[in-house]
């Protein structure tokens, strides 16, 4: 189970075992890049590197002083990633993974051991920090998320959940009538989610300027999916057909659900959190129009809410699958849209428009390949979206089993590249 909108988390406060010393905030190591590449713009990292090797003319020199005075002037101002977003002449494309933080790590493996329950893990304070930071510690990526999950901040809404092994997620009391959703509570999140906004707090102490803390959300369809199928779902049937069915019942739901995660993406950027993603892991399950109808007003509602008190804090929208709705994600006006890796970069580009920044794509199971192949992917990835409001991520969570040494490659990389 993971940070990034992983499908089967445990909600409520635990308390941290007695035997572990409690966390405190380490002096963050600074982060080391090269300023150049090679004649491929791609290199290993022992590797010095020269900036804007392999492009040459009068054009190619201005915009190399360009970005260099951009650097100069914002590195010490905001991180990579965020001057990225607002569309500023930067030297290379800021690079995280989804799930960055969590299973395919030993050294989670071996926190897991001690630790072994997700509650315990992503919901006392200094182990999701700790858990958060592992990946930092190891990698540098230019963006450290919280290790949360997006059905956290259900028990605050007064709908309980466990989770039983194999089955992953069980909402005690599903919803399924407008009796159900008059239970639910609108969340108060500095009350029932106060480890999350401690945990981004101590985050963004410990990183500094040197990377993006990201918080992440839920979506209400997907949230929603969860409170009435009464855990996961193969075919989402029940939820469906009460959209179908019962679309006063369904839109009461999603509208009840949307008051809560407006609040809860607010206290994530007041507490920390540089950057907030949106998972609508599951809207792809519905055909583009039923999309349109049932799930994209609500994050529409999401994003102009948010923006209204946080104009600036940048917003992400993820949608596994989504590439027949791409045009149609576009219209909820997020900051970036994060693309999975059905849809080919160029493609993307083209159907957004170049002013759409955007987020994605590799497939994860290219870190199972060899590093020839990933360097190959990635360099594609990056030339296709070209040299300006790219990050580079997954297309989908970085997978369990997979290298780590495959993913310092990957991270290796993006960092050793440049425009």
């Amino acid at each position: 189970v993971t940070a990034e909108a992983s499908m089967a988390s445990m909600a409520g406060v635990c308390g941290l075992a007695a035997t572990r010393p409690a966390f405190s905030v380490r002096a963050s190591s600074a982060s080391s890049s090269s300023s150049g590449a090679s004649s491929n713009k791609c290199q290993q990292a022992a590797v010095p590197a020269r900036m804007g090797s392999g492009v040459s003319g009068a054009g190619a020199g201005a915009r190399d002083v360009r970005v260099a005075a951009a650097a100069g002037a914002s590195a010490q101002q905001d991180p990579l990633m965020l001057r990225t977003i607002r569309g500023e002449a930067v030297e290379r494309p800021p690079v995280w993974m989804m799930r960055q933080a969590g299973r395919y790590m030993k050294i989670y493996q071996d926190l897991c051991k001690v630790h072994p329950t997700f509650r315990e893990r992503s919901e006392t304070v200094d182990l999701a920090v700790e858990i958060s930071l592992q990946p930092w510690n190891a990698f540098k990526p230019d963006g450290v998320i919280l290790f949360s999950d997006i059905l956290t901040p259900l028990t605050g809404m007064n709908v309980p959940f466990d989770i039983v092994k194999p089955q992953g997620p069980i909402v005690m009391n599903p919803i399924r009538n407008m009796e159900d959703i008059k239970t639910i509570r609108l969340l108060e999140p500095e009350k029932s989610c106060k480890f999350a906004g401690d945990a981004l707090g101590l985050l963004r102490k410990e990183v500094g300027n040197e990377a993006t803390v990201i918080g992440f959300v839920g979506a209400p369809f997907t949230l929603a999916s969860y409170m009435v199928e009464g855990g996961t779902s193969d075919h989402y049937k029940l939820i469906k057909k009460m959209a179908w069915d019962s679309p006063k019942v369904y839109h009461a739901l999603l509208d009840t659900i949307t008051d809560s995660v407006i609040e809860y993406v607010k206290y994530q950027a007041d507490s920390g959190a540089q950057m907030v993603q949106i998972f609508d892991s599951w809207a792809s399950e519905f055909c583009p129009a039923d999309f349109e109808k049932y799930c994209l007003p609500y994050l529409t509602r999401i994003i102009a809410e948010v923006k209204v008190s946080h104009p600036t804090l940048p917003l992400v929208l993820y949608s596994s699958g989504s590439g027949a709705l791409l045009e149609r994600l576009q219209t909820a006006k997020a900051d970036v849209i994060s693309l999975d890796s059905t849809v080919d970069m160029l493609d993307a580009r083209r159907r957004l428009g170049a002013d759409q920044a955007v987020q994605g794509n590799l497939d994860p199971v290219t870190l199972f390949a060899s590093k020839e192949f990933i360097t190959e992917k990635v360099l594609d990835t990056i030339t296709k979206a070209g040299n300006s409001k790219h990050i580079v991520n997954l297309g989908h969570g970085v997978m369990q089993g997979t290298s780590e040494e495959n993913v310092k490659h990957f991270f290796d990389t993006v960092k050793n590249y440049r425009y």
